[in-house]
């Protein structure tokens, strides 16, 4: 048997811990990484309702964009650049577009959201190209110009399948290309016109005979039309009151 000195030293204690397995002092507790608050978002059985949609539109184009996926439209400098589409006019191209005229209207605006929610490619005719494209976002293809103007309305009906008239008395007051547009929707305030006395009738006897000859215009085309002749309308927020339509081909 070796001597004592020479045996293996035997510890009976426990080895000590690591030192990230080592036990908190009663005066130092462990941090923990906090879970971060999450947002769960419950979808209903049913799709969220057209006035509801119409809500999130008023709080904001941005949010619309975000909502759709959409990239933002201004760069960072906030500078929005105006860039012409160079491509030729002649070169065919698939109708697959829907037409709005005067589309920075309310009206318009209204129709141009039910056309988003319906996944439509959509051009518009707007006054304002900037505040247009801020509400909507890259969902629009905004133009600014004349119908009158034969090479503007060549551009703007290029690819256009159907032509959707919302608020715009005296579209087809002058003569316009329509060849291979399949569909036209007018909104006709003929009947209100046609109606007024006095006064009004006078002040408004010029729109009466733009809203006669767009329907003429339009009925004249031989291209199927859908004319709805409201009553009086206005650039405003309704109330309870309106129409609706539970499908419309265009």
């Amino acid at each position: 048997m070796p001597p004592p000195h020479l045996l293996p030293r035997l510890s009976l204690s426990p080895p000590p811990l690591a030192a990230r397995d080592a036990l908190p002092s009663p005066g130092r507790r462990r941090r923990t990484r906090a879970a971060l608050p999450g947002v769960v978002r419950a979808k209903g059985k049913d799709e969220a309702s057209f006035t509801d949609r119409i809500l999130d539109y008023i709080e904001g184009g941005p949010k619309l964009r975000r909502w759709y996926g959409a990239p933002e439209l201004l760069p960072k400098d906030g500078v929005a650049e105006d860039v012409e589409d160079e491509s030729p006019v002649d070169i065919e191209e698939p109708r697959d577009a829907v037409l709005v005229t005067d589309g920075d209207s309310e009206i318009g605006q209204m129709v141009i959201l039910a056309l988003i929610l319906k996944r439509a490619r959509i051009k518009a005719v707007v006054k304002d190209k900037r505040s247009t494209e801020e509400a909507f976002g890259t969902y629009v293809e905004c133009m600014v110009g004349d119908m009158e103007d034969k090479s503007f309305s060549k551009k703007a009906l290029k690819g256009v399948r159907a032509v959707i008239c919302p608020a715009d008395d005296g579209f087809f007051s002058e003569p316009v290309d329509l060849k291979g547009v399949e569909h036209i929707i007018l909104l006709s305030q003929l009947a209100v016109y046609r109606s007024s006395g006095g006064l009004q009738a006078i002040m408004s006897s010029k729109l009466k005979k733009l809203a006669e000859r767009d329907e003429e215009v339009v009925l004249a085309s031989g291209i199927p039309s859908t004319i709805i002749r409201t009553g009086s309308l206005q650039s405003t927020p309704g109330g309870e009151r309106g129409f609706d339509f539970t499908e419309v081909s265009v």
